[in-house]
């Protein structure tokens, strides 16, 4: 059994961590996402939620949530499906909305990112009160695992093409594992109007322009276990238009 790290009562009381989990056709990674999160919350001694946003997936990834409600409790586990697939943006404005949080973790359902890190982006956000820390891939042992050379061609490109149009002042632009102090994130969210992929890009562009002080955490991204990639030529041509938009307008 892990030893549960003994927090001051006056922290335990004050500080709790929402988990947005959006997800589509992750039936197969989400106990596995959802038993991580637990583990490691429980092992930490952060209080802690996990907010399922569901968009329509027609592999039963909601019947799975509510399976996994049943067995880690309502408490812990939220379920706050949608219709359909609405996009990325929406589905963390939908989940925020249910928050109880004073503090908001944004993360992928599909094993690409490991709570283990979680831990360290408190500790982080602790050591200088960051209104936002960012997990990076490219700064420190941060890395890329699984990806063919295709996929990490455009990852860095995509990169590059931010830090030079835009220099946003932050390593990781196209990451999607963060914490943020909620609200920050909802002042973040009313100045956004990407959709999409294009929609992490632009958080922390907007983030740098209202003068929100950004920390970073060396991750290690690992391609998804289960499933189907959602990144496709569509998402390409949106971030490509997005990010035009942003240098153009900032």
């Amino acid at each position: 059994m892990p030893i549960r790290k003994k927090l001051p009562q006056s922290l335990e009381n004050r500080d709790k961590y929402s988990v947005l989990l959006p997800t589509y056709n992750e039936r197969e990674n989400l106990p596995l996402i959802v038993w991580l999160l637990v583990k490691y919350f429980g092992e930490s001694g952060y209080n802690y939620e996990i907010i399922v946003i569901d968009d329509g997936s027609p592999d039963g990834t909601l019947e799975v949530a509510e399976q996994l409600q049943k067995i880690y409790g309502e408490d812990k586990i939220l379920l706050r499906p949608r219709a359909k697939k609405l996009g990325l943006g929406t589905a963390y404005i939908h989940g925020m909305k249910h928050a109880t949080g004073n503090f908001i973790i944004i993360m992928d359902a599909d094993l690409s990112h490991h709570p283990k890190f979680i831990p360290e982006f408190i500790e982080k956000q602790k050591e200088g009160n960051y209104d936002l820390v960012s997990g990076t891939r490219y700064q420190g042992n941060g890395g890329v695992y699984g990806w063919d050379l295709r996929r990490k061609l455009i990852s860095r490109g995509a990169n590059f093409l931010t830090q030079v149009l835009l220099r946003p002042g932050a390593s990781d632009l196209t990451g999607s594992f963060r914490l943020y102090k909620k609200k920050v994130l909802e002042s973040l969210v009313e100045h956004c109007v990407s959709k999409g992929y294009v929609f992490q890009m632009e958080m922390i562009i907007r983030a740098r322009q209202l003068n929100y002080t950004i920390g970073e955490v060396p991750i290690s991204f690992v391609d998804r276990v289960y499933g189907e990639s959602k990144l496709g030529g569509n998402e390409i041509v949106s971030f490509a238009k997005g990010l035009l938009t942003l240098f153009a307008t900032t």
